[in-house]
């Protein structure tokens, strides 16, 4: 089902409406490729609402340094003092957070309207970011396909080509609160990571090059723990990279848990590692679904994705996408219902 959801610039922007057996449904405009929500069953038989988005698509434009729910790219996160060397170049890109790249650069792919194919199953995505777009080389061409399939997992492919060596690294922002309104924060969510080590960040969450064990810190999530157990022992609370215990085949990466609602996500991924954002710079200026206030820790972003700037970090796992080779990347959320509390 496609409905109207509005115009930019004289675009119509739509939302596609996907269903499976059960019920389940996830809206995606073509603007930014993103989620606007997803509707799934609680323990009750209930239809909870568990990704924050918005009601307008002027909604969208007056949030989108939050990202919700977009589509990022090139190169999601941070790359150091806006810059990079590939292949003897310098390459210069927009500092749009402090000194520092993010998410793309001032006009990323949060921002294009995507062109739109229905498919038998989902929706495809397709855009051409052309060479020189915000600083990056190469015509990349990028493709991107939902999936909604009837055991409720949504299943997210990205796929991409270029005929000039470039960075990529691409990722939804979906923010989720699985209490679908019933809490105000994912503080009492309860999450895992399959993840023994993070990437350690400096003040500007740029990564120092040291991958850290997480044994012994507050971003020990091996073991399922309440998120507000310990954040506030980290300032400003979580925006980390954790190195997941994965080789490039899809893969457990977490499992998420709302005790109230008693909906259960679980992550996979083929990506090496994993953002948790948890809504820190949600300050209550942005109104959301049903009216609700998006407020400091409001939702969470499981970002699977390469690490932070390895643009500059030859250690890390490359991100440099060549001529003639093919970016691929899936990651799978599915959605379950724990029958008692």
């Amino acid at each position: 089902m496609i409905e109207s959801f509005g115009e930019i610039g004289g675009i119509k922007i739509k939302r596609y409406v996907l269903a499976n057996k059960n019920k389940m449904q996830v809206k995606i405009l073509n603007y930014g490729g993103l989620i606007n929500s997803i509707i799934v069953p609680d323990r009750y038989g209930n239809f909870r609402n568990v990704a924050l988005g918005f009601e307008t698509i002027e909604g969208y434009v007056a949030g989108r340094s939050s990202y919700i729910g977009s589509l990022v790219g090139r190169y999601s996160n941070r790359i150091a003092n806006a810059s990079f060397v590939l292949n003897g170049e310098t390459y210069t890109l927009p500092a749009n957070n402090g000194k520092n790249c993010l998410h793309g650069g001032a006009k990323g792919f949060d921002q294009y309207i995507w062109k739109t194919e229905e498919t038998i199953d989902g929706l495809r995505l397709l855009i051409t970011s052309p060479d020189g777009d915000q600083g990056f080389p190469g015509n990349l061409q990028v493709e991107v396909n939902y999936v909604l399939n009837d055991d409720n997992s949504l299943r997210i492919m990205y796929r991409a080509i270029t005929d000039k060596s470039t960075p990529v690294n691409l990722t939804n922002h979906a923010y989720f609160n699985l209490s679908g309104g019933a809490d105000d924060t994912i503080l009492d969510h309860q999450m895992q990571l399959n993840a023994d080590s993070f990437i350690e960040p400096d003040k500007d969450l740029i990564p120092t090059g040291n991958i850290m064990p997480v044994s012994g810190t507050a971003l020990d999530f091996r073991t399922s723990k309440k998120i507000g157990q310990d954040i506030n022992t980290i300032p400003g609370g979580f925006d980390h990279s954790w190195v997941l215990n994965n080789s490039g085949e899809l893969k457990h990466a977490a499992s998420l848990y709302n005790e109230k609602s008693g909906i259960l996500m679980h992550v996979e991924t083929t990506e090496p590692g994993i953002q948790f954002y948890s809504g820190n710079f949600l300050d209550g200026s942005l109104t959301g679904h049903n009216g609700k206030k998006y407020s400091k820790h409001s939702g969470l972003c499981l970002e699977t994705q390469h690490f932070p700037d390895s643009p500059n970090r030859p250690e890390f796992p490359s991100t440099i996408l060549n001529p003639k080779q093919i970016f691929r990347s899936e990651t799978i959320y599915k959605f379950e219902m724990q029958s008692t509390p």
